[in-house]
């Protein structure tokens, strides 16, 4: 098949030409063979007709003849001169003499008087080939035998008609026996008279057992004798010298045993007949060239305009394929489907081109905001990296260009509070504002997803695109009112500068946003990019390695940080923190692996780890007298759908009641997933877990959000506690939340506690607990009994002095 189609031709012109001809000549030759077959048939059979009348012909021919030697052997016979000379004593030479004036007067090639016992008493043989005594007897005696008055007997192998006339006087006498040969002047007449070819064989006969002879040619027309063994084929055909003949058998009488019988073969020629319409072909022959030379014309005219609007929408569809959607396609003004599809595939040109408008829109513009977005800003990026380098003198650092990026606060409460088609309003207020701070040219606002933007300042470095940052989040400062909803702004900036921080597109990026979400977790408004905030640093890769060894080889260490009530004074509990005893590098301290396991996600392993160790902690903790001990849970920690059950596999494995632990959470903890946040913390409070926001005030949650969950305590952060003896307005905000936290049921613990003036302060506004480096730093579990003594004995003196 495959081959076949190697064998067609190309060009769908070529194709169509081709099949047309083919059609055509296909329809011809079958027009031809259907000819050929029908003047061939038709031919044949009126030779047929013709040799079936030439029969009749042939048998009328001998007829006559015969009747003619009939009508003169009577005329003999009934002479009386004739009939006087048979009688006994008559004279032979009289007989011979009446017999040889019938056979010139009638044409006769034999005569002969045969008496009635079959003797041939005398014989006129006038062709002089025909006086066998014997033959015309047998005849004379077949005849007498029968009702007829002739037959065909053969002489000396020659086949002779004979007739024989009864002489009675009036007894029979005998028989006046004429007879004339089938020779070539009877075959001639029969040719005159018929026009077809005539010949005339004997048929030897073979002796039993031996091979036949070949035919022997008695009298033909001319080349109808070419050869006599053909003429005796089988059927009603023969072929001759090369000659189809259609012939006709016609036996001569019956032959005498050990005699050759004798046969007319009638013929005529088919290719003579067939020949005739030779003509006939030569005309269809011409009409089949014109047919084929029109329809080439034709089919030609019609490829061509069929494949020329083709050939217009294949240069279209290569023109589609390089983007070129502008250029129409010609209309070709015809009303077929030629002119259908030419129509159809400008339709589609112009929906093409709609179509690409649209996914160049969607793939470098923000349909909401109509900034570009982070496609088109990574291209430009990459664009002005490339133009930096282009202008760089040979061996000189290229102009510096930075990246800031900032995500907006509680935009996800916003959502959830206010509903999304808020939201989206919101992004574009943002969007206006931040477009009005990027004045410089060149400078350029996209907004990558969600609630992130990023700027892209070329010719920039660090400090100015800080400044920069610093200006937006004072612009930001000014709260922004749609729908009758005032809704305050605020973000976390990340900065990150070529070639500074990176030499490469996608690397500048990441280090903008890790920057950026480093200042989200320390609350800072911006933050340059360095090394030591980054999880996929080489020195943080190395750090997480090292602290994930840290655990599995007994490295960390827990440490408490006791809780005074300001009641008793007594010590009632403790704030759970882990210490990193390093082999090399000694004492780690938190603030360099935390916000990096927070960032990597390992915070959860430290949570567990810090837990586990205070639950196994828990029966010397409890002799000191703690209630509680607080653990602070992250934010991965709180989305971890399986902490509940992990928590308490461990309190199992160690004996210790839930409510032997107090979780804290910071606000922005929270906020970050609200709901879920507040399903996990809605689960840890049914099984037992006291729960506790950490560093209230700094957050931003509301109070009617405050009220939904199921917390026990408030922490207050240190920020406020530190500076409320010197800070009126930071006192304010600490009686504030401790006179709310009282009217919601809570307890509250003052976190920060440096001072005796702070702890008297605090004792006054009825602060429940309090924990700072005035009562105790944070100290190793092993060293928290001599701890715990030493405070009950200061207690118990300052109780006395009381």
């Amino acid at each position: 098949m495959r081959r076949f189609h190697a064998l067609l031709p190309r060009r769908l012109s070529s194709r169509i030409v081709g099949v047309f001809l083919a059609l055509l000549l296909l329809v011809q030759a079958a027009g031809f063979l259907a000819i050929d077959y029908s003047v061939d048939r038709n031919a044949r059979q009126a030779l047929a007709a013709e040799l079936q009348v030439g029969e009749r012909i042939w048998l009328r021919l001998l007829d006559q003849k015969s009747a003619a030697l009939a009508q003169g052997a009577r005329v003999l016979a009934a002479d009386f001169g004739f009939k006087s000379a048979l009688g006994p004593g008559g004279d032979a030479a009289t007989i011979e003499s009446a017999l040889e004036n019938a056979a010139e007067r009638i044409g006769a090639g034999v005569t002969a008087w045969v008496e009635v016992g079959g003797r041939v008493r005398a014989m006129h043989d006038s062709d002089g080939g025909l006086g066998d005594a014997e033959a015309i007897a047998q005849v004379a005696r077949q005849l007498a035998g029968s009702q007829r008055d002739r037959q065909v007997g053969p002489v000396r192998g020659r086949p002779v008609q004979f007739v024989a006339v009864p002489v009675r006087a009036p007894v029979l006498l005998g028989w006046v026996v004429l007879g004339f040969p089938v020779d070539q002047a009877l075959v001639d007449d029969m040719q005159a008279l018929s026009g077809l070819q005539v010949a005339v064989l004997a048929l030897p006969a073979a002796p039993s057992g031996t091979q036949a002879a070949a035919p022997q040619l008695l009298a033909a027309t001319a080349g109808a004798g070419r050869d006599a063994a053909a003429l005796l084929q089988t059927g009603d055909t023969a072929t001759v010298a090369g000659e189809t003949l259609l012939v006709r058998r016609v036996p001569l009488g019956e032959a005498a045993p050990g005699s050759a019988a004798a046969q007319v073969v009638l013929m005529r020629s088919v290719d003579e007949a067939v020949g005739r319409y030779a003509q006939l072909r030569e005309v269809l022959a011409g009409i089949t060239l014109a047919g084929v030379a029109i329809f080439a014309l034709g089919s030609v005219f019609t490829a061509r305009r069929i494949t020329t609007p083709i050939r217009g929408l294949v240069k279209a569809s290569l023109q589609l394929g390089r983007g070129d959607y502008d250029q129409a396609v010609r209309d070709t003004g015809r009303a077929d489907e030629v002119g259908d599809l030419a129509r159809a595939f400008d339709q589609m040109r112009g929906n093409l081109a709609r179509n690409q408008h649209e996914i160049r829109q969607l793939a470098y513009w923000d349909r909401l905001t109509g900034l570009p977005n982070r496609a088109q800003f990574r291209d430009a990026l990459a664009s002005a990296i490339a133009a930096a380098q282009a202008a760089a003198p040979a061996g000189a650092a290229p102009a510096p260009l930075a990246v800031v990026m900032l995500d907006l606060d509680r935009f996800k409460h916003v959502n959830d509070v206010l509903g999304y088609a808020f939201g989206d309003l919101l992004l574009k207020a943002v969007a206006e504002r931040l477009a009005r701070q990027a004045v410089r040219e060149g400078d350029l606002v996209a907004r990558f997803s969600g609630d992130e933007f990023a700027l892209l300042l070329p010719g920039s470095d660090a400090a100015q695109a800080l400044a920069v940052a610093e200006r937006i989040a004072s612009a930001f400062e000014q709260p922004i009112t749609l729908d009758d909803h005032t809704v305050d702004l605020a973000a976390g900036f990340g900065v990150a500068c070529y070639p500074e921080h990176a030499a490469e597109v996608d690397a500048l990026l990441s280090r903008a946003e890790i920057a950026m979400y480093s200042a989200k977790s320390k609350t800072a408004s911006a933050l340059v990019y360095h090394p030591g905030i980054d999880a996929g640093s080489a020195q943080t890769l190395s750090l997480l390695s090292e602290l994930r060894q840290a655990v599995e080889q007994g490295e960390l260490r827990l440490f408490l940080q006791p809780k005074i009530d300001l009641a008793s004074g007594r010590m009632l509990g403790a704030e759970a923190l882990v210490r990193w005893q390093h082999p090399q590098r000694g004492l780690v301290p938190p603030i360099q692996f935390i916000p990096f396991a927070e960032q990597t996600g390992f915070v959860r392993q430290l949570t567990l780890w810090i837990f586990e160790e205070t639950a196994r902690q828990w029966p010397l903790l409890r002799s000191l007298g703690l209630q509680r001990v607080s653990v602070n849970l992250s934010t991965r920690d709180l989305l971890d759908q399986d902490l509940l059950a992990k928590l308490q596999t461990r309190l199992h494995r160690h004996g210790a009641p839930a409510q032997a632990f107090c979780l804290e959470i910071t606000e922005s903890a929270i906020m970050d997933e609200p709901q879920r946040a507040l399903a996990t913390l809605n689960a840890l409070s049914a099984a037992g877990f006291k729960l506790s926001i950490d560093d209230f005030g700094t957050g931003y949650s509301s109070l009617a959000y405050l009220k939904k969950l199921p917390v026990d305590e408030l922490k207050i952060d240190r920020s406020f506690v530190m500076a409320m003896a010197s800070d009126a307005e930071d006192a304010k905000i600490v009686r504030s939340t401790i006179d709310l936290a009282h009217n919601l049921g809570l307890t509250v613990v003052a976190e920060g506690v440096e001072t005796q003036a702070i702890l008297d302060q605090l004792r006054d506004l009825q602060c429940d607990e309090a924990q700072g480096y005035l009562m105790s730093k944070p100290l190793p579990a092993a060293d928290l009994p001599a701890f715990a003594a030493r405070w009950a004995s200061q207690h118990a003196l300052a109780a006395e002095l009381a």
